[in-house]
């Protein structure tokens, strides 16, 4: 039985964080009602346990419910409260245990009926969807969640956290090499340290050194392989520009398929704080608005595979075909490529040494969390690296910002370049650059050196991020789509002269590669706008552009 409160001792409800544990009225209550049962609950009955998937939803009318995490008491919950947090909606494993701690009642629904309510009822579904995100903000905020088990200084290990937190999953690092209880906890699961990183998943499961794809599929992430039937449209890449595509086709009728190689989000998954997208004037982080994107698709029925990396594409028998790492394949009657771009690496000596645990391409709370109150310098001039500039600045004692150019107005807004030169722990060194990393196992400093009269500088940083631009992701193309001398997919005019085309009897679309049915959205598309404004504006044009091209196919 798990660790619980005595009931001899007074019990006080946990009080409400910031919306995440809002309070029903007796009419939400009864609409709930409507889409499931009222019953009782007895004293230390379990409503649902750490691990468990696809658990039910509860309303309480009456009576107190305890939620413990590996035993301990975190929570308690009072009348007209609901539980549950954002895995429910998305197939997730509980990170938690509730369990009634007095006789009471509740209202009950399976996933499925609180799915319904949620699409059938906006004010009662956007108030469950709200709480969710915010639990979810809540739960990776403290770090609970599931365990990592090995040293900072591994590779796997800072695979796996970077793999928690581009899917947003509650986590925690247990490092062998700084956390005294570290190895009282490999004993208890009967592992050596030669055998970390371990993984602990809700519910008590290990996994040793798992792959991204096993974890994912561990965690109930849709990691299997996505559906080989012929669909209307497949979306390859969930930026926000993918994430967009996929909601308006699934919201319009279409039988829609939408796969990444890692996570939802793209590369605004790893910004900490978008400020200039409109509708959001306090600003939101770049993984909120890719779970409410998921959220949103799946809302719809179409969930994101992740894990899965597209490796050839091709044409037959009138339609196209996209092989995915795992031997999947998917046909489809329409695809868009929104693979987005990689980021670029520094040209450095001994840059592999640290890449694996002090270099880092994004930067949120798990990345300022792994420098430990530490100095760090990011190279980069354009808005991501103003972005987290900024971040990290509230985060650590001191940011040095090292920029190749002489004007940080020419690629960063203006709203950015105001905080970054006011902050006082921010430090921009223009017309500078990284030319030597120091340190042993771990980074100890970076040599920067001055490119007006070539003077050097040792600045004593534990931390390096890099935002230096990207690459397009194309390579699974091969030769049959058009891109431009740097690998991004042409578009529209610039394929127009294309045999093709005359063969068609029409012109390319807008966004519509030089195959007819295939387009490129975000930033892999030669010519884009690299904004995440852009990028859902692309996704939303797409879908129309899409319905065009089958309503001419079928015609011809």
């Amino acid at each position: 039985m798990p660790t619980r409160l005595s009931s001899d001792l007074p019990v006080q409800e946990t009080p409400d964080e910031n919306g995440a544990f809002p309070r029903l009225d007796d009419d939400q209550i009864d609409q709930f009602a409507r889409y499931g049962t009222r019953r009782a609950t007895q004293e230390d009955e379990v409503l649902y346990a750490e691990g468990d998937r696809n658990h039910d939803f509860f309303v309480i009318v009456s009576g107190l419910v305890q939620v413990l995490e590996h035993g301990e008491v975190v929570r308690v919950h009072g009348p007209g409260r609901f539980l549950g947090e954002l895995g429910l909606l998305e197939g997730q494993p509980s990170f938690v245990t509730a369990v009634a701690a007095q006789p009471g009642e509740v209202v009950q629904l399976t996933a499925d009926q609180l799915n319904e309510l949620v699409r059938n009822d906006p004010v009662l579904g956007d108030l469950v969807l709200r709480a969710y995100l915010m639990r979810r903000a809540v739960l990776i905020g403290r770090g609970n969640g599931l365990q990592i088990i090995g040293s900072c200084f591994s590779p796997d290990t800072k695979r796996l956290l970077e793999f928690a937190a581009r899917n947003r999953v509650p986590h925690r690092l247990v490092d062998t090499d700084r956390d005294v209880h570290a190895e009282e906890v490999l004993r208890r699961f009967g592992v050596t340290i030669d055998e970390t990183p371990l993984v602990v998943v809700p519910g008590g499961g290990t996994l040793r050194n798992p792959s991204s794809r096993k974890l994912a599929q561990a965690l109930g992430l849709h990691a299997h392989p996505p559906p080989r039937n012929l669909t209307d449209l497949l979306v390859v890449g969930a930026g926000p520009g993918g994430l967009a595509a996929v909601v308006y086709g699934a919201a319009d009728g279409l039988d829609v398929v939408a796969v990444d190689s890692v996570a939802a989000g793209g590369q605004a998954g790893t910004t900490s704080r978008i400020e200039n997208y409109l509708g959001f004037p306090a600003g939101i982080s770049g993984p909120d608005l890719a779970e409410r994107a998921v959220l949103q698709a799946e809302k719809f029925g179409v969930p994101v595979h992740v894990s899965v990396e597209a490796v050839e594409f091709s044409s037959r028998d009138g339609h196209y075909v996209v092989s995915f790492d795992d031997s999947s394949q998917v046909r489809t009657r329409s695809l868009v490529i929104a693979t987005g771009a990689r980021y670029r690496k520094l040209d450095l000596p001994r840059l592999a040494d640290f890449e694996s645990t002090d270099v880092y391409y994004a930067a949120t709370i798990h990345e300022a969390r792994a420098c430990e109150a530490s100095p760090v310098a990011i190279v980069g001039g354009g808005n991501s690296a103003g972005q987290a500039a900024v971040f990290l600045a509230d985060r650590v004692p001191h940011v040095h910002l090292v920029v190749r150019g002489d004007d940080l107005n020419k690629d960063m807004s203006r709203y950015l370049v105001d905080r970054v030169t006011s902050h006082p722990r921010i430090e921009v060194l223009l017309r500078h650059e990284v030319v030597e990393l120091l340190g042993g196992d771990k980074l100890d400093g970076v040599v920067v050196q001055d490119n007006r009269n070539r003077e050097r500088r040792t600045l004593p940083v534990r931390g390096l991020f890099v935002f230096i631009g990207a690459t397009p992701c194309t390579a699974w193309l091969s030769s049959l789509i058009a891109v431009d001398e740097d690998g991004f997919v042409l578009t529209g005019q610039h394929v127009a002269t294309d045999d093709t085309w005359w063969q068609k009897g029409r012109r390319p679309f807008p966004l519509e590669t030089n195959r007819p049915g295939v387009f490129a959205i975000g930033d892999v598309r030669s010519g884009s706008i690299k904004r995440v404004g852009s990028a859902v504006g692309e996704g939303a044009m797409v879908v129309r552009l899409v319905h065009d091209h089958l309503s001419f196919g079928a015609r011809r």
